[in-house]
């Protein structure tokens, strides 16, 4: 396990090596000399588990920096060194959440060591919750999604896809939480469980609906929302999934800035999946959406054109279901004898799809080769923020 480390940030250099004297020994002490310096610390060597910075600064104080580090790290413990004339300063910053403790100048060894351990213990608090969240609620949903993309494989080889997208996006964008954007994409077609299968292959083949059939796909994100807003914690994303067919003005105002800009990133990156399997090139597809939604985020677009298409899609070639692995991506259809599709173009091999095609070729319902491809990079489902 990786040493949590602690960042202390003056601009006095005689003040940081007198901590780092003191404290070395109990404790990973990197000091930085000012705001600035201190964020070129974080951004190569992070992150910290806590940053203690003085108040008074040339620059950039420690109320400015402490709040560039909350949206940096925000799982950072923050710690401000304060002299009598900036109690009120630091008061209102405590009270705004920015920050864990203060501490007052001249500060003991005997008190910085033990807001430093109370600041280690609320780290870890904080980390472990975010764990569980991400590591094992994600888990779970990636379980229940593999098991309704044996049910529903074109619509949830359409989530596995976007999921796939989104995950990159996010990474290249530094976008915080990027599991909910992930966890959004994968449950995006939920509510596609209430619909008969032929209207699904209609639906991504690019075939016609009838009325009633296209009202039904049309409130799949409405059915989608409604199992997921039971869940604790998953409102938000239940929230971006409702609204993944809905450009940003059309929107609840109210809905707070990021959440709109998520349910906008999610559609967006429905959009492309589907112009991508109908035959757009990628290029021309986020030039198609930029042209559409000249007033979003440029840097979401720069992230798209900046996706590898080797990382999905690797060296096409013919494999046989004996000799299927996970990770692989299936680069056509199968379908059964009677014509059933069993996998749609797109969809990740896992271990329970591997277990469902050997089943069907022991039964001769399918042929022993499909076309597959091994990405360059195999993405995992989860990528946390602090590696």
């Amino acid at each position: 396990m990786m040493p949590e480390k602690i960042l202390l940030v003056d601009d006095d250099s005689n003040i940081l090596d007198g901590f780092r004297r003191i404290l070395a020994r109990e404790f990973t002490i990197d000091t930085a000399l000012g705001g600035e310096p201190a964020l070129k610390n974080i951004a190569s060597n992070g992150p910290y588990a806590v940053v203690v910075s003085d108040m008074r600064m040339p620059g950039m104080d420690g109320i400015q920096f402490l709040n560039k580090v909350k949206l940096e790290s925000p799982n950072t413990v923050r710690v401000m060194l304060t002299g009598n004339s900036d109690m009120d300063t630091a008061v209102v910053a405590i009270n705004e959440g920015s920050i864990f403790r203060f501490l007052n100048k001249p500060c003991s060894k005997e008190m910085m060591a033990k807001t430093l351990t109370a600041a280690l213990v609320q780290y870890r608090l904080v980390t472990a919750e975010s764990q569980l969240l991400e590591q094992t609620l994600s888990g779970c949903i990636q379980v229940l999604t593999e098991v309704l993309s044996l049910v529903n494989p074109a619509a949830f080889s359409r989530a596995e896809r976007a999921r796939r997208y989104i995950h990159q996006v996010v990474t290249l964008m530094k976008l915080g939480n990027p599991w909910q954007y992930e966890v959004a994409a994968m449950m995006s077609q939920l509510g596609c469980v209430t619909l008969a299968p032929e209207t699904i292959d209609a639906v991504y083949s690019g075939g016609k609906l009838s009325d009633s059939e296209q009202a039904q796909f049309e409130s799949h994100p409405t059915v989608a929302f409604g199992l997921l807003s039971k869940i604790p914690r998953l409102e938000p994303i239940a929230w971006m999934i409702r609204n993944q067919n809905s450009p940003s003005h059309a929107m609840d105002e109210s809905a707070p800035m990021d959440m709109r800009q998520a349910a906008e990133i999610l559609r967006l990156t429905l959009e492309y999946e589907r112009l991508i399997q109908r035959g757009v090139s990628r290029t021309e597809a986020v030039h198609t959406l930029s042209r559409q939604n000249k007033g979003f985020n440029p840097e979401f677009f720069n992230a798209l054109i900046s996706l590898d298409p080797n990382a999905e899609e690797g060296e096409v070639r013919k494999c046989r279901i004996d000799m299927l692995s996970p990770g692989m991506i299936v680069q056509g259809e199968v379908r059964s004898v009677d014509g059933s599709l069993v996998i749609s173009k797109g969809q990740e091999v896992t271990p329970p799809l591997i277990l469902k095609l050997k089943n069907l070729l022991a039964r001769k319902m399918v042929a022993s080769e499909m076309l597959t491809s091994m990405p360059a990079t195999t993405l995992s489902f989860v990528k946390s923020a602090s590696k």
